[in-house]
């Protein structure tokens, strides 16, 4: 079961919580990754309070006793019981899919997705999604079967890594950047919360695609008919979703990274559309980021604005909504160095020595061509129960709404990965053709001077870039 169908789950079934085992996007399989996860009764992963308790509790565990009853047979639906103790085995799609069905036109879909004129291609990464991709796109929408790739969950994944960017997701990125081209191209990861979307020989941004999706939502999306309540991202992400916010005259949080951040804020009905440049993207519908989800948004997004077009006009297209986008709200150019496995004693050097850097940085301070507004080591006060989230990423933000950040992952495999962001905003619509990296070698010069991350880490260049 995918981790959004499991917050799906817990959801309507009012359960007390649930357990995720899954290796997440990183590598699985016997010799690799493989975790553990708890969301809570709202469906959302477990807040540092729940958490904090359920390691107190295993500091005095004396003793564990095991249940001497039978095997359940969990390829058959229904109820067994052992007493009072009650298993029930549940279709890990039915629930799931009847609530997409209550959040998208599906009519309105179905209508796009099997146009003789219109291609896309979803590649489930050998992952969770592969379970939901054929009931959902072709089953019920009509896709053609071979608009899913890699469609067969496998424990290790195909020996593959199923982190839907760039780099990991190469075969899909082949396909939409060949001549032959689909319309739409898609992918999600091993337990199915992330996604990557591309358009014809063009990629979307995480960042771009949260605020893209929340400026469409109210004319696309019936759940959201009467508007968004809020909208939300994570710190590190690019400032694009403040932009659709101001305009719409929404309540806006930036929340340090972890989609728990965002669960208070949907409990209380402040938020509804949210996501994190780490491909994460979702809405208040469960609580946790969800990738078909996004990857629906998009289709019913692509289908509203194509809705009157006859078989044979030319379709507005992913790079065609995207530009009208920017032409509306400027780009923001924005990309993500990972720098994975590196030596732990030089990842917290690097952090050590930016963290002295800022405590004596002063407003009005010279980078190359950029002026230092402020940098600090993002500290965040939930405004929902008080609780307190220190050095969540060090930011150096310029004069110019330029943004510089560091961070340090924990959900890689192993030793510690750097997160490096860089954004730089641009109004002019001439230049919103420029290649991302174009445009921020600048910025990205600054930060690997600063940082001396080649120094710290023996780093001569990224792992992943997005």
């Amino acid at each position: 079961m995918s981790t959004p169908a499991v917050s799906a789950v817990i959801r309507k079934h009012k359960a007390n919580g649930g357990f995720i085992m899954s290796a997440s996007h990183n590598p699985g399989g016997p010799e690799n990754d493989w975790g553990i996860k708890f969301n809570y009764s709202s469906g959302q992963p477990a807040p540092e309070s729940i958490t904090d308790k359920i390691y107190g509790n295993t500091l005095s565990i004396s003793a564990i006793k095991m249940a001497n009853i039978s095997d359940v047979d969990l390829s058959r639906l229904g109820v067994t019981k052992f007493g009072s103790f009650t298993v029930e085995v549940v279709d890990p799609v039915s629930d799931y899919m009847e609530l997409l069905q209550s959040v998208f036109d599906f009519e309105l879909i179905k209508t796009f997705i099997t146009r003789p004129d219109f291609r896309f291609k979803f590649d489930a990464m050998h992952a969770i999604t592969g379970a939901y991709a054929k009931p959902i796109f072709v089953d019920q929408l009509g896709a053609n079967s071979d608009s899913i790739s890699n469609g067969i969950p496998l424990e290790d994944f195909g020996n593959g890594h199923p982190d839907p960017n760039l780099t990991y997701a190469k075969e899909l990125v082949t396909i939409m950047y060949s001549v032959d081209a689909p319309d739409f191209g898609a992918a999600s990861d091993g337990d199915g919360d992330r996604n990557m979307i591309l358009g014809k020989s063009f990629f979307v941004t995480p960042s771009d695609s949260v605020a893209m999706i929340a400026a469409n939502a109210q004319e696309t999306i019936p759940y959201f008919k009467n508007g968004p309540k809020g909208l939300a991202r994570s710190m590190p992400t690019s400032g694009a979703l403040d932009l659709v916010a101001k305009k719409l005259n929404l309540p806006f949080f930036e929340v340090p990274t972890g989609w728990k951040f965002f669960g208070n804020l949907m409990d209380a009905g402040k938020l509804s559309i949210c996501g994190e440049e780490s491909f994460g993207t979702g809405s208040d519908h469960i609580r946790e980021k969800d990738g078909i989800w996004a990857v629906l948004a998009w289709i019913s997004i692509i289908a509203y604005k194509n809705k009157d077009k006859k078989v044979g006009e030319k379709l507005a297209s992913v790079a065609d909504i995207a530009k009208e986008h920017w032409a509306t709200y400027g780009r923001n150019f924005f990309s993500r160095y990972d720098y994975e496995e590196c030596e732990l004693e030089g990842a917290n050097k690097m952090v050590e020595h930016l963290r002295g850097l800022i405590s004596n940085i002063k407003t009005g301070e010279k980078y190359g061509n950029y002026t230092i507004q402020f940098a600090d080591d993002f500290a965040y006060t939930d405004s929902v129960d008080g609780s307190v989230a220190l050095k969540q990423g060090i930011r150096f933000v310029f004069t110019d709404g330029s943004r510089i950040i560091f961070r340090l992952s924990g959900t890689g495999s192993a030793g510690a990965t750097i997160r490096l962001y860089v954004e730089q905003y641009e109004p002019d619509v001439s230049k919103h053709d420029m290649d991302a990296q174009t445009a921020l070698k600048p910025l990205i010069d600054v930060a690997l001077s600063i940082s001396k991350l080649k120094e710290y880490t023996g780093r001569e260049k990224p792992t992943v870039i997005t």
